[in-house]
């Protein structure tokens, strides 16, 4: 009622004794955002006597501009006899704001003369429309012209360090800052921790934080979400608590931030207790934002009933929403629902599309998972790093060559260089090389290799580990060698490799130095894994009592793996002894194992024992113990053949008999006779590799 009063009396008043009305009414209409009124009350303006008054004119300029009327706005400025200052940044903001920032450059270099607002407008333009480096390209001729930077100034720069993840140039805004009275300003501060932590460094974000004297909610989330993002995310629990202790009352954000770090943690008590206090708030009930993160929380916490639960109750559903969903349901192995959810979404990115495809891959369908992969490209959906590591993963669990190379080609097809980044995709290289040496491609997994822009500790792990899996000791032990002259730290992968090639080449004194250099020279405590290697190693060469010595001083209990290593090593070197002993100590553990049994029996087949090999098979017998057949495979033409003891099911099994049969009248011709072992040569090959 006060507005249109107000309009009435200036249509009917010409003699206003100034332009104030207009300007009170103009602002009224800029809330109201009523592009028509404004221009009604243009009209009326230019029929009065302030038609040419630059004031008014400037605030014209600013109705239009805030109403999203660039053209309007262009012509009032255009139609001014007079202009100053103020006309000019009215044109920049205006343009800022609608995303025109090339041409509020092209503006901001015509003008005659620039103040602090006009420099404000440019750097503020650039940093909302994420060109980041112009904006601290503005910035930075801002200080060198002496024009003094506030809050504004600070704030958008410390925007674009954040975008570009610079914490160099973000230190030296903020040595700036503590230069001047803005030093303790509750917004520079909270932006200060929001831009560490989005630049990766929590100590910063956290001493940000502590030179507060005064702390808001924005100032607890922007620490909260530092540590969720960067971790620990047990710290943004922590943080969390400390905030409700001063009496801060969180928002949606908070919530997010912390159910997120609940997730990240897989903390599902400490989750159930915020989710409660989100249902006891109306408010946040229905939040878009904290309902995804608690249906994600949920997903991950292998919760996925819950999580429906909220699924279904969101009044408003994202991609964000059903992603999770399709994530949650592959984690817990129920793919074809995910792949059902995934089938219903309305829209889908590629984050969908890697949740489903890791889904499959997690689960060991791994075919199926490169099918998604072919149809996601007939949809012509930008695959990412992520979608490759999983799609190199299920060709490497399907030990595919021929898939894996053409999986290469898309890689290379898509410009990956393998390098650290923002958007780092040197992962990418390290699934090639672990995907080459799994395929025993050693010289394509090598070529990756060298041809990486930048390497980290799983890169040389995967060659390590790679090279002694293939049988390549030596050159395992050479890489080693660089890796550490590359300054490299090993890890634990690291020395199960190295031991691994040690055992394959045969270099036991090698092996023994590695094995006792792990803690006195890299600080690594030996695992039962390591133990293992060492096992294999020593049984290897023929020295089983040290082998033996070493499992029973082991730090850890043995299990039946290592004691298998030794059982093996008993049968090559013979010694029925010390095999009847370790037999022994796996069944402890195992009675049910078949393979120790059979091992036995089949020594004391080959020493000519046969009343013992009757006991041993009638003490199976006595205890129900089953031997599992061997089986083997091969492929042909893609296509996989099993085959198992005198199977008779093989569709080709008359021409693979007549061949086999062949192949036996021939050793036979040439003088061959079977060793009492031979018999169950190839199940005992199987056993022993279930074994250890």
């Amino acid at each position: 009622m006060a507005k249109l009063g107000l309009h009435k009396q200036i249509v009917g008043d010409l003699s206003l004794p100034d332009s104030s009305p207009f300007a009170k009414l103009l602002g009224s209409y800029i809330q109201s955002k009523s592009l028509l009124d404004i221009r009604r009350l243009h009209v009326r303006i230019i029929k009065s006597n302030f038609a040419s008054e630059t004031f008014i004119l400037n605030r014209l300029i600013d109705a239009y501009g805030r109403c999203g009327s660039l053209e309007d706005a262009g012509k009032v400025f255009n139609r001014m006899p007079q202009r100053n200052i103020f006309s000019w940044n009215s044109v920049i903001s205006v343009l800022t704001k609608l995303g025109y920032v090339d041409e509020a450059a092209g503006f901001f270099y015509s003008m005659p003369e620039h103040d602090q607002c006009s420099w404000n407008s440019i750097i503020s333009g650039f940093a909302q429309q994420d060109r980041f480096g112009e904006a601290l390209f503005y910035f930075v001729r801002m200080h060198r012209e002496d024009f003094v930077l506030n809050e504004y100034s600070f704030g958008s720069a410390l925007s674009a360090c954040s975008g570009l993840k610079n914490i160099k140039i973000g230190a030296q805004i903020h040595a700036l800052i503590a230069k001047t009275r803005f030093f303790s300003n509750v917004y520079m501060g909270s932006a200060l921790v929001d831009m560490y932590g989005k630049c990766g460094s929590v100590s910063c974000g956290q001493r940000a934080f502590d030179d507060m004297s005064e702390r808001n909610r924005v100032s607890w989330n922007s620490l909260i979400t530092c540590y969720e993002q960067n971790g620990p995310a047990s710290a943004a629990l922590q943080v969390f608590l400390r905030m409700m202790d001063c009496g801060i009352e969180p928002d949606e954000l908070t919530y997010a931030s912390v159910v997120s770090a609940c997730a990240s943690l897989s903390a599902i008590k400490s989750g159930k207790q915020i989710h409660a206090r989100v249902v006891k708030c109306n408010k946040l009930r229905d939040d878009l934002v904290l309902g995804n993160a608690l249906v994600d929380m949920y997903a991950k916490c292998n919760e996925i009933n819950e999580a429906r639960c909220i699924f279904d109750r969101m009044p408003v559903r994202n991609v964000v929403s059903e992603t999770s969903m399709v994530s949650g349901y592959a984690k817990v192995a129920s793919v074809r629902t995910a792949r059902l959810m995934f089938a219903k979404m309305m829209e889908r990115n590629i984050v969908s599309w890697n949740a489903l495809i890791a889904g499959y891959t997690q689960n060991g369908e791994n075919e199926e998972a490169l099918r998604l992969f072919r149809l996601l490209k007939r949809e012509s959906v930008c695959p990412t790093h992520y979608t490759f590591g999983n799609l190199l993963n299920a060709c490497a669990n399907l030990t595919d060559l021929q898939l894996g190379r053409q999986a290469h080609t898309h890689v290379l097809k898509h410009g990956f260089r393998f390098q650290f980044g923002e958007e780092s995709d040197i992962f990418v290289g390290n699934s090639l090389i672990d995907m080459y040496m799994k395929c025993g491609s050693v010289e394509d997994a090598n070529l990756v290799f060298k041809t990486m822009m930048e390497r980290d500790w799983v890169s040389w792990n995967a060659m390590i580990v790679g090279y002694a899996q293939n049988g390549y000791g030596n050159k395992a032990l050479e890489l080693f060698k660089n890796m550490l002259a590359s300054g490299e730290k090993p890890d634990h992968v690291t020395m199960i490799g190295v031991l691994c090639a040690c055992s394959h080449a045969g270099l036991l004194e090698d092996g023994r130095h590695h094995f006792s250099s792990m803690s006195r020279e890299h600080g690594l405590v030996p695992l039962k894994d390591h133990y293992t290697c060492m096992v294999d190693l020593l049984g290897r060469a023929g020295c089983l009592d040290e082998a033996k010595n070493l499992i029973e001083t082991m730090p850890m209990k043995p299990d039946v793996v290592v004691w298998g290593s030794l059982l093996g090593a008993c049968k090559v070197h013979r010694n029925i002894r010390l095999g009847k002993y370790v037999t022994e100590k796996i069944l402890e553990i195992d009675p049910s194992n078949s393979g120790p049994y059979v091992l036995l029996s089949n020594m004391y087949a080959e020493l000519g024992k046969w009343g013992d090999v009757v006991r041993v098979r009638k003490l199976m017998r006595k205890r129900g113990v089953i031997k599992q057949p061997g089986c083997s495979w091969i492929e042909v033409q893609g296509h996989v053949s099993v085959f198992m003891v005198k199977d008779k099911k093989h569709p080709q099994r008359k021409a693979i008999y007549s061949v086999l049969n062949a192949l036996i009248k021939q050793m036979k011709r040439a003088g061959y006779l079977p060793d009492a072992g031979d018999e169950e040569a190839h199940e005992e090959l199987a056993t022993s590799a279930a074994v250890g």
